[in-house]
């Protein structure tokens, strides 16, 4: 096992992270996960910055899958612990653990992503490039994703929303953190409130941009109760999907 594969950091949970429970909200905790990539990228040398400026390529992150053990309160100081688990030639899986100041597990992600051309936006074998090919830390979380229904109809759709700037990233397309944002709020806050998130799993199908409207579906599981589908639209394309486990 490399251990120079594995980045770790001590994070504190600012009021930018947290949502009105003064815990990390679910979305901002995605967000914790993906910073925390960021920088396990970045010391790795295999970031976006340098992947556009060597090889004209950009990562993409297709899916992430997060255990909830318990969201760290608001001002906690927690350990986040990022490393790749694989690297399949066309995609790759990428973990993170974030542990409390006793180091007991708060909670696990797994992503996945993979490498596209800038000129062509066509996938680019990532053992063609600098990424890790062998010596992996063993995975802390490596559950399967699922497959979501596709099925939705009128009568599931909950509300539209409008792409405005604030939603843009700086691929000018709508921030992955802002789809799990519109996916929570098919919930009323007084529901995240009362019951608790154990399970999250998001599924990037597609892109979107400032002015289209996406149209957000939701559908609870009639033989798992609990479990919740949401699917988001943007004309007749899917441009995001998930699946949240709740208490």
């Amino acid at each position: 096992m490399n251990t120079n594969l594995i980045f770790e950091a001590p994070r504190e949970i600012s009021s930018a992270f947290i949502d009105s429970s003064v815990r990390m909200g679910v979305a901002q905790s995605v967000l914790l996960v993906q910073d925390n990539l960021t920088e396990c990228f970045a010391a790795m040398k295999c970031d976006g910055v340098l992947y556009r400026e060597q090889f004209n390529v950009f990562w993409v992150f297709t899916k992430t899958k997060v255990h909830f053990e318990r969201r760290p309160d608001w001002r906690e100081i927690v350990t986040a612990k990022t490393f790749p688990i694989d690297n399949l030639g066309m995609r790759t899986h990428i973990n993170t653990e974030i542990s409390d100041k006793d180091g007991k597990r708060l909670l696990v992600a797994n992503q996945e992503a993979c490498i596209l051309s800038l000129e062509n936006h066509r996938p680019v074998k990532i053992t063609s490039l600098t990424y890790p090919k062998e010596g992996f830390p063993e995975a802390v979380y490596n559950e399967p994703f699922e497959r979501f229904p596709s099925d939705f109809t009128e009568d599931e759709l909950v509300f539209e929303q409008t792409i405005r700037s604030c939603h843009i990233d700086m691929s000018h397309h709508m921030n992955n953190i802002e789809y799990i944002k519109l996916a929570l709020s098919v919930f009323t806050d007084d529901f995240l409130l009362t019951h608790e998130i154990t399970d999250l799993e998001v599924h990037y199908t597609g892109e979107s941009k400032e002015g289209q409207n996406l149209r957000v579906y939701r559908r609870d599981d009639a033989e798992c109760p609990g479990k919740v589908f949401i699917h988001i639209k943007e004309s007749d394309r899917c441009v995001f999907e998930c699946c949240l486990k709740i208490k």
